[in-house]
């Protein structure tokens, strides 16, 4: 069963919360503060629904652009698959050959070569372009 939108209910709700592209940290905290609002709510309509879902857009939208996630770097990302892997350096040396070459990837100061990047790749069951220099 498909519910179908009130135009006049959610008109009056867009009336109500006047939703508009969010410029400033002020704007963001109520855009959340109204979106953790309806959230909350228990038995909302599917106007509140169709509002919420415009809200997140809203939020995303401004929080991509202000707050942008910088991009990994394969050494970045070789220490995080360790942390949460509970691997130690000593854990790569069969994959990678060398203590030493294990720190010095992990530290950036060398890249990785294709068969490392593979070999790291299989071991952490990931894609092997999270360990591949650009």
């Amino acid at each position: 069963m498909t519910l179908i939108l009130n135009p006049k209910s959610y008109g009056k709700l867009l009336a109500k919360y006047q939703p508009k592209v969010i410029k400033t940290e002020d704007e963001n905290e109520q855009v959340i503060a109204l979106a953790n609002e309806l959230e909350h709510q228990a038995n909302r309509t599917i106007e509140e629904e169709t509002l919420l879902e415009l809200l997140i857009v809203l939020i995303e939208r401004f929080e991509e652009q202000n707050y942008p996630i910088p991009q990994s770097t394969p050494n970045s990302m070789l220490k995080h698959l360790m942390e949460c892997n509970n691997y130690k350096p000593e854990d790569l040396i069969e994959v990678i050959g060398s203590r030493k070459k294990v720190l010095e990837l992990m530290e950036g100061k060398d890249s990785f070569s294709q068969l490392q990047s593979q070999k790291l790749a299989d071991l952490f069951n990931v894609d092997v372009d999270f360990f591949v220099n650009e």
